[in-house]
């Protein structure tokens, strides 16, 4: 057997969620995530005070509530690894072709499993080459070179180490588009009533971050001006706006609550959200959007919300993941 012989390592990697919708595991999840430098840029002796003097004495319980609210109690975790693992399974059953077999696992960057477990246990079953999936279409430094940095510190780490490959940020992908499009309308098509706008919200991002040359907001803007033309809706049909603010800091906007509202109060009746930037409901879409933004639109006039879900592992999403799985191990296998 030679090298081009040896397993392929596939490792979708998410965000994360907390071990159990418990304010001890909650506490633990919003450390390790909200310590992350790539998260929160502030410095060191800054914000570590106030996150654990303040934040980490006062979110957790209010997190705890709103993960139970959500929790896959049958299986015991959140529904982001529920559906992640769902997506490598699925990903998992399809046929690669080429000589080298092709073992597909997941990892979360904050909880379990983490990306350094799930590489060595990819090498322990004979991967000496490893490409990771981030599963963020639009690139950001606190999400996908968060995963990047957690990757090449676990390879410090070790002696014998694999040829690693990362993927690329998907915003524009056709193939990504097309899926997009194809949940969107599956999603309208079941709904009882027809909106009068459907409102893309992305997971915000501080203004600063922004300001230092993250492209994540023009990533954002992209997509929704693809998926706008591939759905054949106008801006004033499909509205953009950012939501999950932190802090008291500026984030990029128009801010989700603030486009709710304005939207009810000007007498649109009928509203439907969709969250293109997230590849897995969570507690963003599920609690956030399917809750909070519901309760928001229906106080301020409006009559008829829906939620429409992501792509999660349905045909369209396990089809656009296969797509980049392909094109990040071409030449493996």
């Amino acid at each position: 057997m030679t090298s081009l012989d040896t397993p392929v390592g596939l490792l979708l990697v998410n965000l994360g969620t907390p071990d159990a919708p418990d304010p001890p595991s909650v506490r633990r999840y919003l450390a390790q995530f909200l310590s992350d430098p790539r998260v929160v840029d502030l410095p060191r002796p800054l914000w570590l005070p106030i996150l654990y003097g303040i934040v980490l004495n006062t979110r957790p319980k209010k997190s705890a509530q709103a993960y139970q609210s959500i929790w896959n109690h049958d299986i015991g975790e959140g529904p982001l690894k529920t559906i992640t693992r769902r997506q490598a399974e699925r990903l998992a059953a399809r046929k690669f072709d080429g000589k080298a077999p092709v073992i597909v696992d997941y990892a979360l960057r904050y909880g379990s499993p983490s990306i350094a477990s799930q590489i060595e246990a990819l090498m322990a079953k004979g991967c000496e080459r490893i490409a990771l999936l981030p599963l963020y279409p639009q690139y950001a430094a606190s999400t996908n070179a968060s995963v990047a940095d957690a990757a090449f510190a676990a390879l410090m780490r070790m002696r014998r180490q694999p040829a690693l490959r990362i993927g690329a940020p998907y915003y524009d992908d056709p193939a990504y588009i097309d899926a997009l499009a194809a949940g969107v309308r599956r999603g309208l098509a079941a709904l009882d009533f027809e909106p009068e706008v459907v409102l893309a919200s992305f997971h915000g991002l501080p203004q600063a971050q922004v300001d230092r040359g993250d492209p994540y907001r023009q990533h954002c803007e992209e997509t929704w001006r693809l998926l706008g033309a591939a759905l054949g809706m106008a801006e004033d049909r499909l509205r953009l706006s950012f939501q999950s603010r932190f802090g008291p800091a500026k984030w990029i906007g128009p801010y989700t609550s603030d486009v709710v509202a304005e939207l009810a109060e000007s007498g649109v009746k009928r509203l439907a959200i969709v969250a293109p930037g997230f590849s897995a409901d969570c507690l963003e879409t599920i609690e956030e959007l399917g809750v909070e933004i519901r309760e928001l639109f229906l106080e301020k006039g409006g009559e008829k919300f829906a939620r429409l879900p992501c792509l999660n592992d349905s045909d369209e999403g396990v089809a656009l993941i296969e797509t980049l799985a392909r094109r990040e191990i071409a030449g493996w296998v």
